[in-house]
């Protein structure tokens, strides 16, 4: 399960740069959780096409999450935000909170 959420959220983050059967293939497979043989169907290819199709795209997704991390720039982003609305939550009124707020807007105008 983690494993396609993985691939879903790389998808989301790199999709444009796959080809559109592997984007579309890849969509079936994990997005709309299609069988290989209803994902033939569809497409009007093999199964082992479809298979060919999910392999390549998952290695070109796992390529370029290696070079450009989006996806995990956005996870650390949504940890130090979660952190600050920690922060938040025990400093109201204070100092740090007004810092914390600052902090968080600024986060929330960084683009991934």
């Amino acid at each position: 399960m983690e494993k396609n959420l993985n691939y879903s959220a790389l998808l989301s983050s790199y999709g444009a740069l796959l080809t559109d059967k592997q984007a579309q293939t890849l969509e079936y497979y994990y997005d709309e959780d299609l069988s290989l043989g209803e994902i033939a169907e569809n497409m009007g290819i093999s199964r082992q096409g479809v298979r060919d199709f999910i392999k390549r795209g998952e290695e070109m997704l796992d390529d370029y999450e290696a070079k450009l991390k989006l996806c995990e720039k956005a996870a650390r982003i949504e940890k130090a935000q979660d952190a600050l609305r920690k922060i938040k939550a025990v400093s109201s009124g204070s100092a740090i909170d007004a810092l914390a707020d600052e902090a968080l807007e600024e986060l929330r105008g960084v683009d991934i």
